[in-house]
């Protein structure tokens, strides 16, 4: 009886993944995850934009002709098929899982050549046409009927030279071309490839020039605050944000979910944006120094304000464990894993202590703060707003010799002035809505309130004269823009018996020293705004039942 083998087609390649990647970061994630795989300690990343090709270039172990034909040719071919979790002489945990990452090596360009060599033996490899590729896919060929090209080595000479062992692979006429600059791409390498962090041995290299994380200094002069999720040795944490001038404030948070990592808020939304492209830096998750879900808080959207001026990084190595948890296309993490929802429930307590702090330093930092935080009510947090912008006018020049001083008193005026400017607007609407009121019923004027518009008419003329003002300073001819509340309350709503009934009359004879010194600009006591605020909610209950009546 015959014996029956599988044979596999080649558009499998097709539908395991080769379509499946669309980003460009992607493929270099692919790439260096190889070269962390291999224990290289060096990677150098070339890109010629003029002339359209990438270069990927290591010192790892390298490959031997079996190596080449039955580890990097064989897709589904995985490093941890024995068990192994962790590279042999480094000790490093392995990025790679199911052997199909390479697949993405094969999607950006139109001809990809590697060439390889371990200590023991020379440089070895081929091309993968993807042209020649998808024709033998459209022919229906198998993997034994369609071997690779032959190599030009000429290619490699700018790159091989003194390499003792390591893999370089050439992308030639990458699809669709190259279409982000080198400071993006050097930007984008330092804030998602963050393998140092488990090994500090390990570098990327642009063009010869080392990643490092000067690249984001950017993003770290723009960070205003911080939180720590436990404790970090993350050197953009320690040696950028900490140290940086313009960090305002910063808090550590434990967790016993999420291991290590950080959140941080920009000045301004648009400080988040990577130099001038349209992507934003987001609150990502790490795994083993690599990026594996970007903007984590599409999983959890409050829509609060705070949430567009936030961005960070979750480490989360315990998510490589015996259970692949990550989506065909190595770009994020299936979303209904049990445990990744664990690490979003945990995020999202985090994000709520975050949104409160965010809104008491911003607040701080007379700036405005998150308008949906019940923290403190609507009517303060506008008032706060409105002395915000009003104090701007006064703030001196920064180097000013007494730029400090007059920012202390400014910022010791702002509670003061978040209770006296939402009651002097209190104080303005009750008593033109009292007006208008008896105007439109044509209440008489006391004698009383005539005498004392007699008497205000006379102080004011004094003064213009004194003044040498011939203007008019009220609006119309209404007699009535010179009485106060407690005035206008005697002819509106004055109890025959003040002490058995309620009335405005009343409460106004209250109101009204303390309306004087807020009128007045004055700084008011605790027991002074305690007794306002109570006495002025009984006149607005009875304005408000007056007018509806």
């Amino acid at each position: 009886m015959n014996k029956f083998t599988f044979n596999i087609s080649l558009s499998v390649l097709n539908h395991l993944g080769r379509n499946l990647y669309r980003s460009f970061i992607t493929v270099l994630g692919e790439a260096v995850s190889n070269s962390w795989d291999a224990e290289a300690d060096n990677v150098w990343i070339y890109l010629n934009r003029e002339e359209n090709f990438l270069v990927i270039k290591d010192d790892g172990n390298g490959m031997d002709e079996n190596d080449f034909q039955s580890k990097f040719l064989k897709i589904g071919y995985s490093k941890r098929k024995d068990g192994e979790t962790k590279t042999p002489n480094k000790d490093r945990p392995y990025i790679g899982r199911k052997g199909i990452g390479k697949l993405a090596l094969l999607s950006c360009a139109e001809r990809i050549s590697v060439i390889s060599k371990t200590n023991d033996t020379e440089f070895i490899g081929g091309i993968i046409d993807n042209s020649g590729l998808d024709q033998a896919i459209e022919d229906d060929l198998t993997p034994q009927e369609y071997p690779l090209e032959t190599l030009d080595y000429n290619i490699f000479d700018k790159y091989s030279e003194n390499l003792k062992k390591g893999t370089i692979i050439y992308f030639d006429q990458i699809q669709d071309g190259i279409k982000n600059t080198e400071e993006y791409l050097k930007k984008v390498i330092a804030l998602y490839f963050r393998f140092s962090l488990l090994d500090d041995k390990f570098n990327i290299f642009f063009n010869d020039e080392p990643i490092t994380i000067d690249s984001l200094d950017s993003l770290a002069d723009s960070t205003q605050f911080l939180w720590k999720i436990n404790i970090s040795n993350d050197p953009f944490v320690l040696n950028k944000l900490l140290s940086n001038q313009h960090l305002k404030s910063s808090k550590t948070i434990d967790s016993s979910v999420i291991k290590s990592g950080f959140i941080g808020s920009v000045i301004k939304p648009r400080n988040l944006k990577i130099l001038t492209t349209e992507e934003k830096v987001g609150i990502d998750l790490f795994v083993n120094g690599r990026l594996r879900e970007k903007d984590l808080l599409k999983h959890i959207p409050s829509a609060r304000i705070a949430e567009s001026y936030l961005y960070g990084q979750i480490h989360c190595n315990f998510l490589d464990d015996e259970i692949d948890r990550f989506t065909s296309s190595r770009e994020g993490i299936v979303s209904d894993d049990a445990l990744f929802q664990k690490i979003l429930a945990e995020l999202k307590s985090i994000i709520a202590v975050i949104i409160d702090d965010w809104d008491k330093w911003r607040i701080d930092l007379r700036q405005d703060g998150d308008s949906e935080n019940p923290r403190i009510s609507k009517k303060e947090r506008k008032s706060r707003e409105l002395f915000n912008t009003i104090a701007d006018d006064f703030v001196l020049p920064k180097g000013s010799e007494n730029y400090d001083k007059v920012e202390d008193w400014i910022k010791k005026l702002a509670n003061d002035a978040q209770f006296n400017f939402s009651s002097y607007g209190e104080c303005f609407i009750s008593e033109n809505l009292l007006r208008n009121f008896i105007t439109e019923e044509k209440i008489e004027l006391s004698d009383r309130a005539k005498s004392d518009i007699t008497e205000y008419k006379l102080r004011e003329e004094r003064n213009k004269n004194i003044a040498n003002l011939s203007i008019e300073l009220r609006q119309g001819e209404s007699d009535l823009s010179y009485l106060d509340m407690d005035g206008l309350a005697n002819l509106v709503d004055k109890p025959s018996d003040p002490i058995k009934e309620a009335g405005i009359a009343r409460d106004a004879k209250e109101y009204k020293p303390v309306r004087d010194a807020l009128a007045h600009t004055a700084l008011l006591t605790e027991l002074a705004k305690l007794r306002l605020t109570s006495t002025y909610e009984n006149i607005k209950a009875r304005i408000k039942s007056i007018l509806n009546d």
